[in-house]
């Protein structure tokens, strides 16, 4: 019988999960299963997983199919209708590997996320395939940003211990990994439910301290107004993190972003930027961008626009924006569809432009490369790299790369001599 298949959807925690998941339902005995764990960040993110857990008993009529992840969290009885769903398990269910076995009255074991108070890391050996390590830190929002449903589906943050995250990262290290990923709901909110009240930055310099032969430390997705000092310090001083910053910052109009009770303004995001790129030259920053919320109208669309620039933005993720129900922005007056789809088109082929001439610009010179499949890896700025098909090159690990060509989307490269 096969081990259990985890079909993942949506941010790097899932990533995860989704090994944690695996690891618990494998140990608990589950076999010839699949696993799918949704996203509800979007509607087109629900409709996906709808439409992968059909297409799973189509292709494995006599799996059992387990579905968990945020929109199971927060709509389980919509999954549990369908009839290819066999259990539904809600965010915090869905760690443990019992629940995945137990005999249950019914498909859905899902509990009240919002009344979730501590959080255990789970140590994980390592992650199939994959030579990048995710660690998670912390979890949970207690943010309200008004178009945003996952804080009902993650609940409160809260945040695993350091103790146990060095622990954790130590291990991954002695499996090989040379480069870990350290990853939450909201980061830069880390400590504040812990004794002392820690924050990232501290969290940054114990870890690396303590795990001196980590090569690599990356960050996932931070609130730019949340940056503490030691952290600064440390993406400025420190080159074992990853001079590549991925922003939450989803508009670039002031008033659209207090619509959405963002807690940062167009001018403290353009500081950021130049502030660290000023101290770190190499410094690459990525963003989260909405297009079309609620009220938004033409001139507020091209300060978003334009904000690719002033921040001197590298990876875009670009989302039309989805109203979700129970959220205030779903009661506000909508942009028309077609209208969202447009700027978000925009958005993206300037974002293109922007890491197509990123790209160009490393051409000539090198770079330390994680090698992540056959002839393929990652720069520290998170450049796609492909090596030229000629070239030999290890499995796994940190190699030097000569930049000798780019496209609109990767750098092709050869190993240094």
């Amino acid at each position: 019988m096969k081990d259990p298949e985890v079909i993942n959807f949506g941010c790097r925690l899932n990533a995860y999960e989704a090994q944690v998941m695996r690891d618990q339902a494998q140990d608990a005995g589950l076999r010839d299963a699949v696993i799918v764990n949704t996203c509800a960040v979007t509607n087109e993110a629900v409709r996906q997983a709808r439409q992968a857990i059909r297409k799973a008993r189509r292709q494995r009529p006599d799996a059992t199919i387990v579905v968990t992840g945020c929109a199971a969290q927060l709509a389980p009885g919509a999954f549990a209708d369908m009839d290819e769903v066999d259990r539904v398990l809600g965010n915090q269910e869905k760690l443990h590997g019992n629940n995945y076995v137990t005999p249950m009255d019914g498909k859905i074991l899902v509990d009240d996320i919002m009344s979730v108070r501590q959080l255990a890391g789970h140590l994980v050996p390592g992650f199939d395939g994959r030579s990048r390590a995710f660690v998670q830190v912390q979890q949970g929002c207690d943010h309200r940003c008004t178009f945003c449903i996952i804080p009902f589906a993650r609940g409160p943050s809260r945040s695993v211990p350091m103790d146990a995250i060095v622990r954790q990262v130590r291990t991954l290290v002695k499996n090989g990994y040379s480069e870990v990923v350290l990853t939450g709901v909201d980061i830069t909110a880390y400590g504040s439910d812990l004794p002392g009240r820690p924050k990232l930055g501290q969290l940054l310099r114990r870890l690396l301290m303590a795990v001196p032969e980590l090569p690599r430390l990356r960050l996932s997705s931070l609130d730019a107004v949340e940056i503490d000092s030691e952290l600064q310090r440390l993406l400025l001083d420190e080159e074992r993190v990853m001079p590549h910053l991925h922003l939450s910052l989803q508009a670039g109009d002031d008033m659209i972003l207090k619509r959405m009770a963002r807690r940062h303004s167009r001018a403290q995001a353009i500081d950021l930027c130049q502030r660290l790129r000023a101290g770190r030259p190499d410094m690459v920053f990525g963003a989260d961008l909405i297009a079309g919320f609620p009220t938004e109208d033409e001139a507020q669309f091209q300060n978003s626009l334009s904000l690719i620039d002033d921040c001197g933005l590298t990876y875009l993720h670009v989302f039309p924006y989805s109203a979700r129900p129970g959220t205030p922005a779903a009661r506000m007056p909508q942009v028309p569809g077609q209208e969202r789809r447009r700027r978000a088109t925009l958005l993206r082929e300037k974002g293109a432009s922007a890491l197509a001439a990123f790209l160009a610009s490393r051409v000539g010179g090198t770079c330390r490369m994680l090698l992540e499949r056959s002839g393929e890896g990652r720069s520290e700025q998170f450049a796609l790299i492909e090596l030229e098909p000629t070239t030999a090159a290890p499995d796994r690990g940190i190699v030097t790369a000569e930049i000798i060509a780019a496209t609109r989307d990767r750098l092709i490269g050869r190993l240094a001599a």
